[in-house]
């Protein structure tokens, strides 16, 4: 599969004279395609919801997007809560999973009247003690332990991960819950990231499914929905086949249909909560090369760095490049691409096969519609950048300005840093 920004150079060129990289940009035209398909995938289910992962991409006007589909809000945070909340996302439109969670956050969850999606069995005591009471609709989130695979790969390791409870703490805590008041359940489990095949969602199904079949003869709790968190990925190499979401929703339905129906449970809700997946494709990060260093290796230099995004220095997570302009030359050229940073791990390729880059082109970095912006950081005294959503019409809409060091220095209270300097 070949890479292909959906943006083109001429409009980068129009786009620089306002906003000068670096910036990201996203694509309104292929988020919306996307939401649209993913609820066609699931249509067969009348209670299927969509509930965006807010922390993979937190920009309200991205959101407010999604939202015009019917898509909720996965919120981990009082401030991913009180985004959701401005926006006019409330209720149960709000599915509030985290962990090691803060007293003020569950507060305020309860507050909004979000459903809270427990991790742990010691929550229980610790929301009651929090809000003085248990809500009459709640979920738990489970975790299998032992490794998650298909067929002879492994997918992940929920052994090893901190989240969730296991089968016989699940057991427990639906019956302390409806000691307690709850009347409604849910059931919650993440137990693979990024996953490029479109096995992984139907067989976590059978896994979850299978689960509350067992929770219900064993607690006699009204399992009302089943929360298949996130985990499908996208292709971020050129050669990967991307996920099919239609395949994906068939693949859910047929274990809905062998597993819940004949147990009675044919009123079940599917809920899913993604962001890679949503947002990922449709953002990239654009910046230009400034500099060229020609030592032991070849080196361009960009005015983007890691605090714009932080993947490839964090994971050694690859993202495609394409030089704007450039995208028919040959990859004659072997370059690192670097940041400003004073850090080595300051790169968004190692050793890359690319067109010669001068001075002065435009990168179009993919694939960083989610978890891009929102891990940025500060390190080094750098800003953040702008970012800015093409619309469908053709039109650019900033959605967020860029970090000015006002921003920065804003909460040293006692220092008046920014004096005598321009804005």
């Amino acid at each position: 599969m070949k890479k292909e920004p959906f943006v083109t150079l001429e409009q980068l060129k129009e786009i620089e004279k306002t906003y000068p990289t670096p910036f990201y940009l996203y694509d309104e035209k292929g988020i919306r395609e996307n939401v649209k398909d993913l609820k066609e995938a699931f249509s067969w289910n009348k209670g299927y919801k969509e509930y965006f992962a807010v922390k993979a991409t937190p920009n309200p006007f991205l959101i407010r997007i999604l939202q015009e589909y019917g898509c909720g809000c996965d919120c981990s945070s009082m401030t991913e809560l009180m985004l959701s909340n401005e926006i006019g996302v409330k209720g149960e439109d709000i599915m509030f999973s985290s962990n090691d969670t803060p007293a003020e956050e569950f507060a305020y969850a309860a507050k909004l009247g979000a459903i809270i999606n427990l991790d742990d069995y010691t929550h229980i005591d610790f929301l009651e003690r929090t809000i003085g009471y248990i809500p009459e609709t709640i979920s738990c989130r489970y975790n299998p332990g032992g490794v998650f695979q298909i067929s002879n790969d492994i997918m992940d390791n929920p052994g090893d991960s901190k989240y969730g409870m296991t089968y016989e703490q699940l057991v427990n805590a639906y019956k302390v819950l409806m000691k307690k008041g709850a009347k409604r359940f849910g059931i919650h489990a993440f137990l693979a990231s990024n996953t490029v095949t479109n096995e992984y969602y139907p067989m976590l199904a059978r896994v979850l499914f299978e689960t509350a079949v067992r929770l219900k003869e064993e607690t006699g709790a009204d399992i009302q929905f089943i929360n298949l968190s996130g985990g499908i990925g996208i292709p971020y190499y050129p050669d990967q086949e991307p996920n099919d979401i239609r395949a994906i929703g068939e693949g859910v339905r047929r274990m809905y249909e062998e597993v819940l129906v004949p147990a009675g449970m044919g009123n079940v809700a599917i809920y899913t909560e993604l962001g890679r997946f949503m947002m990922g494709p449709y953002g990239c990060l654009v910046t230009k090369a400034i500099h060229e260093k020609h030592i032991h290796k070849e080196y361009i230099g960009c005015d983007a760095c890691a605090v714009n995004l932080m993947r490839p220095a964090m994971y050694g997570a690859y993202h495609h490049i394409t030089v704007m302009g450039k995208e028919n030359e040959p990859c004659d050229h072997i370059y690192d691409v670097t940041g400003s940073l004073c850090e080595n791990n300051d790169k968004f390729a190692i050793d890359r096969k690319l067109p010669k880059i001068d001075k002065g082109d435009f990168l179009v970095i993919h694939d960083t519609g989610a978890h891009g912006f929102a891990m940025g950081y500060n390190y080094n005294g750098k800003l953040k950048s702008a970012e800015l959503l093409l619309r469908e019409d053709g039109r650019v809409q900033i959605i967020r300005r860029a970090e000015t060091p006002k921003d920065y220095f804003a909460t040293f209270d006692c220092f008046d840093i920014l004096k005598g300097l321009v804005d």
